[in-house]
């Protein structure tokens, strides 16, 4: 089958690497079918180009993945609608963290013939193969579908146990040429980056959390330095961002796919997502040698009882010790703080702020934003719960705006009181990054008039 695989605009200069539309394409390839990248993403195309490109080229299928954020999830309409106004509109499927948890509402909201739930590689070839012969789809896992006004969710599929039987994305799709200029933490100038999945899922259940399967699975450590290699020739990749919600999912496996990447001589900085119960010396150690510039750190509060309420298995001092052992071994550690969720206040709020303070990088500036409940997550249940939502629709139409406004309160502070102290904490964030900013170029002024730095290469920024 003819399939077009859409990677959305989300309006950046350079734009994070779609790296479930390219496994999903890598499976299609891989089962015959022929797979083409709509790439808005790049070329910042209007809707109008999509209808007009469905109008002129006939596809079997069309296919779209999101996540759940308010600009996703508006951006999701308009290309659905894009895609219905079309006149040889292909059967369309829609998939991701956004729709997974709330079919029958996506299929309604954007008119589509299927949501893909969860991961996607294994259904959507059996949907395919039901599509090409006609099949009833009631036999698919993992898909929600209509016929008619009627909507119909089949059981879920299970997950795929051995994840290095998953092609490697589908590189030679994607202008590689874009997508490697991503900047992050710890990159220079000429590095080249590109995102690297080393495993699938977590093994932690934060109340804030929206995703579907549970648990957590590893690639082989063989596997993803085959692709790091393959990136390297192929697109001189320097640098990693593995993206893995947690690529420190134990101290065993983090130690385990160090030591392979230092036995490999693989040569290249990287940067991950970490656990602060994990961020021991001897990690950290093992981590810096294989290349680690960054650990980005997922902290959400700084208040033990907070923590709790979260779900989040971790406690202040774990925080403390993680984070000056991080720094110790010459880490550049990234915080994420979040407010408003179960019991919190303005207090539990500066802690936060007083925290990030504290252990300033003094390389990133970071900002506190208020807690979502992502349809999904047990945070959303207990807002259904207690009347502060309606459903999914009211979440996406109403509630869910703006990722750094309320979606729903979760505190004894009034909206107003709520604003109001996000408002100061941030001014404080913000004046402190932009003063560290201000002494940073006097020091360059007085490197380079005083010490005559012949190096210096402009004040100029975009």
């Amino acid at each position: 089958m003819r399939v077009l695989l859409i990677c959305y605009d989300n309006e950046s200069f350079i734009q994070w690497f779609p790296q479930g539309i390219a496994y999903i394409a890598a499976i299609l390839l891989k089962y015959g079918h022929e797979v083409e990248i709509y790439a808005q993403d790049i070329h910042h195309y209007p809707e109008s180009h999509l209808t007009e490109k469905l109008n002129n080229e006939k596809y079997d299928v069309v296919g779209l993945s999101f996540i759940g954020g308010y600009y996703e999830y508006r951006k999701a309409k308009k290309i659905s609608e894009a895609v219905n106004a079309s006149k040889q509109r292909p059967f369309y499927i829609i998939g991701g963290f956004g729709p997974s948890p709330a079919p029958h509402y996506f299929l309604k909201k954007m008119n589509a013939d299927v949501v893909v739930r969860g991961e996607g590689e294994n259904t959507i070839i059996d949907l395919l193969e039901h599509l090409e012969h006609k099949k009833d789809l009631k036999n698919v896992l993992g898909i929600a579908y209509k016929i008619g006004e009627e909507t119909f969710v089949n059981p879920s599929r299970p997950l795929i146990e051995n994840i290095d039987d998953i092609p490697m994305p589908a590189y030679h799709l994607f202008d590689i040429n874009h997508y490697r200029k991503l900047r992050m933490p710890g990159c220079t100038k000429t590095d080249f980056i590109m995102p690297v999945l080393s495993g699938r899922g977590c093994t932690f259940t934060c109340n804030f959390c929206y995703r579907m399967d549970k648990g957590f699975r590893a690639r082989s450590n063989e596997s993803i330095i085959e692709e790091i290699k393959y990136l390297q020739k192929n697109y001189r990749i320097t640098y990693i961002s593995f993206s893995d919600e947690l690529l420190m999912s134990s101290i065993g496996r983090t130690i385990s796919l160090c030591e392979d990447f230092i036995k490999a001589g693989l040569k290249f900085k990287w940067e991950c997502n970490g656990r602060l119960n994990y961020a021991k010396p001897k990690v950290l150690k093992l981590m810096k040698e294989a290349g680690c510039v960054y650990i980005n750190y997922g902290i959400e509060a700084f208040d033990d009882v907070i923590l709790k309420n979260m779900n989040k298995v971790l406690t202040t001092k774990q925080i403390e010790e993680g984070i000056k052992a991080t720094k110790a071994e010459g880490i550049m550690p990234g915080y994420n703080i979040i407010f408003g969720n179960i019991g919190e206040n303005k207090e539990t709020l500066m802690k936060g702020v007083n925290f990030l303070l504290k252990y300033d990088t003094e390389e990133e500036l970071r900002t506190i934003r208020p807690v979502t409940p992502y349809p999904g997550s047990p945070l959303y249940d207990y807002a259904i719960q207690k009347g502060m939502l309606k459903d999914v629709e009211d979440f996406y139409e109403n509630k869910h705006t703006n990722s750094d406004l309320l979606t729903c309160n979760f505190t004894d502070m009034s909206d107003e009181e709520f604003y109001l102290a996000l408002m100061e904490a941030n001014a404080i964030l913000i004046e402190n990054y932009q003063e560290r900013q201000r002494k940073d170029v006097k020091k360059q002024l007085e490197k380079l008039y005083l010490g005559k730095d012949a190096s210096f290469r402009g004040f100029r920024q975009l």
